[in-house]
């Protein structure tokens, strides 16, 4: 019942940037984080960053200084404005919602498809 589309992302040489968007839709209830995720070959699954629904933002210690997470609450959208891309930054990245289920205390997570971020040398 709840859907997250993103897009933004592509193939783009060291030193570039790129703008990811992430939009949810479906049955969604008292969103709690919103957030960007990567995963590289070989690598585990690693939070890039993420905000709370009072604004306070986290980020990984690698993008910090490069990267930007920001929304747009009334299109449910969630953004990461990546500059200064790295190699070392090439990976699927993958937009996360975390919101209480409706009638419920409990929360549920919800994932994106995914979109490449390719940065070349």
């Amino acid at each position: 019942q709840v859907q997250l589309v993103e897009s933004g992302g592509g193939l783009v040489q060291a030193g570039g940037s790129l703008r990811l968007s992430c939009a949810a839709s479906g049955n969604i209830f008292s969103i709690n984080t919103m957030g960007w995720y990567r995963q590289a070959p070989g690598k585990q699954r690693e939070l890039v960053a993420s905000v709370t629904r009072g604004g306070s933002t986290v980020y990984a210690d690698s993008v910090k200084g490069r990267f930007t997470i920001s929304t747009d609450n009334a299109k449910n959208t969630v953004y990461l404005q990546m500059n200064s891309l790295k190699p070392e930054d090439t990976a699927v990245y993958y937009c996360n919602l975390l919101a209480r289920v409706p009638g419920t205390v409990s929360q549920g997570s919800y994932w994106g498809q995914g979109t490449q971020v390719t940065v070349s040398s």
